[in-house]
């Protein structure tokens, strides 16, 4: 009894959290080259809560030469009643990506792009 309460106490302190706009950070590629930040807002669609916003990744690698290399783009994602994992949908430079990540201390998960291989992706949602 004591753990379906804490469950049920943790999913509603969980969604209180979330109202407002999120911050959204991370890090792709297998290196963590890319630094990932974005302003999501929240839309509620029956048991889901949906975000959507403008997205910005920051290339850091070492090899960067004449400065970081920025793109743009935005990110969709979805997160359960009980946020264990997240499903998102991502565009950059209008190629549309796809990312399933599991939670832990983050979203850990891969990115798939077409016509290329997975790359790892962690999220944090602030």
């Amino acid at each position: 009894m004591r753990v379906r309460l804490l469950l049920i106490f943790t999913a509603a302190t969980a969604a209180q959290a979330w109202a407002g706009p999120l911050q959204v950070v991370g890090y792709s590629g297998s290196l963590g080259e890319w630094e990932w930040s974005a302003s999501v807002t929240e839309k509620i669609a029956g048991r889901t809560k949906e975000f959507s916003g403008p997205l910005t990744l920051q290339h850091v690698g070492v090899c960067t030469q004449e400065g970081p290399e920025t793109k743009t783009g935005q990110i969709r994602f979805q997160l359960s009643k009980l946020p264990s994992e997240m499903k998102a949908t991502i565009w950059i430079d209008g190629v549309e990506c796809t990312f399933s990540g599991r939670l832990s201390d983050r979203y850990s998960g891969s990115m798939t792009c077409p016509d290329r291989q997975a790359m790892p992706l962690n999220i944090w949602l602030k």
